[in-house]
């Protein structure tokens, strides 16, 4: 395991087994956002992303619970996320940086990412989970969008992630009301993928991670964007990106490699290429 040098305690990093584990950590603020941690997160992310070593990518929380989005002490007391000497327009302008770096890059980044859930995910911290490929909660976890009980619309993503989700209709109703939901019925909503045990939570998801990891990569990178054109596009466009890449992929020695696996009745041993 490799320590990962985020430049602040608020963010911690390692990679393990081609798996990079990144972990909020304000446990004293239930992993509220500071400037600090959303700017180092997303200085990370693109590096992982142009890390050949890493796999896959989990985002998890510390002390139990995963994150509370915005700090709502530091916006009562009138601090701001970004600079605080900066114009409405300028604001607006970072914030838009930071969401394209964090939410926008966890749901398009070429690897898997993760959101392990070992409690509470509200506002934009649930907007990063959902951001993430696939969820994985603790029975303890709890969810919320959280904004309209601080009268705030809603950043980082989670309408547009809510609504492909759950639909148009759940989504609202999500919002508007703001209602906490457990783990339980979040994965019969489709919100999370399973739930487990709090005690076995990140031995799940690391399994899980490593999987995806020593997996196809190439393929797992085209299949990724394969799913997420399908969110949104045209079938016939998607249609013809699927036999592009599924083309390439039939071209790499992992293709290869798996093909004379199954022949031969054993697993097969993936390099990336």
């Amino acid at each position: 395991m490799s320590d990962i040098d985020t430049g602040t305690d608020d963010l911690l990093g390692s990679v393990d087994d081609g798996v990079a584990v990144l972990t909020l950590n304000r446990p004293e603020r239930r992993n509220a956002f500071s400037p600090a941690m959303v700017q180092a997160l997303g200085r990370v992310l693109a590096d992982l992303e142009a890390d050949d070593s890493v796999g896959a990518v989990v985002l998890t929380g510390a002390g139990g619970g995963f994150c509370a989005g915005g700090d709502v002490k530091m916006m009562a007391s009138d601090e701001r996320l970004f600079e605080p000497d900066a114009s409405f327009d300028h604001l607006v302008h970072l914030q838009r940086l930071n969401q394209r770096a964090t939410s926008v890059r966890l749901w398009q980044m070429g690897k898997p990412t993760i959101a392990a859930l070992p409690g509470a995910a509200a506002g934009a911290g649930l907007a990063l989970a959902l951001a993430c490929d696939l969820r994985y909660a603790a029975d303890s976890a709890v969810l919320t969008t959280a904004f309209a009980r601080v009268g705030f619309a809603g950043d980082y993503g989670g309408t547009w992630f809510l609504t492909r989700l759950v639909g148009s209709a759940k989504a609202k109703e999500l919002y508007f009301f703001s209602e906490r939901i457990g783990a339980e019925e979040a994965a019969t909503l489709g919100l999370v993928n399973q739930v487990f045990p709090a005690d076995a939570l990140m031995g799940e998801v690391m399994d899980r991670a490593r999987r995806l990891a020593s997996g196809p990569r190439l393929a797992l990178r085209y299949m990724k964007e394969n799913l997420n054109r399908a969110v949104h596009g045209e079938l016939a466009e998607c249609s013809d990106l699927e036999v592009t890449h599924h083309a390439h992929t039939g071209l790499t020695d992992d293709h290869k490699e798996a093909a004379r696996a199954f022949v031969e009745k054993r697993e097969p041993t993936f390099t990336g290429r």
